[in-house]
């Protein structure tokens, strides 16, 4: 079973007006708006963090392509791109 928590919190009155434009359309009120909205950044952060542990771990582990090496890559890639 899930507890709720009522916070609240300031927002421009434009993004407000926005919302409830958002909400009228999908039938939808705030309260659903912003919990998806919620879950959409704590899901993305949560995938941030699970990439910045993994280059940490190759980079530990030295799976990594050094900095000379990038450069060449990346030349080679802006090469490529001006004859396409």
């Amino acid at each position: 079973m899930s507890s709720q928590k009522t916070i609240s919190f300031r927002m421009d009155t434009g993004k407000v007006e926005a919302l409830d434009a958002i909400a009228s359309e999908t039938k939808r009120d705030r309260t659903f708006l912003l919990n998806e909205a919620v879950d959409t950044l704590l899901d993305l952060n949560g995938y941030q963090q699970r990439l910045v542990a993994a280059g940490i771990r190759d980079a530990q582990e030295g799976r990594y392509v050094d900095a000379s090496e990038m450069r060449k890559r990346l030349a080679r890639l802006r090469k490529k791109s001006r004859i396409a």
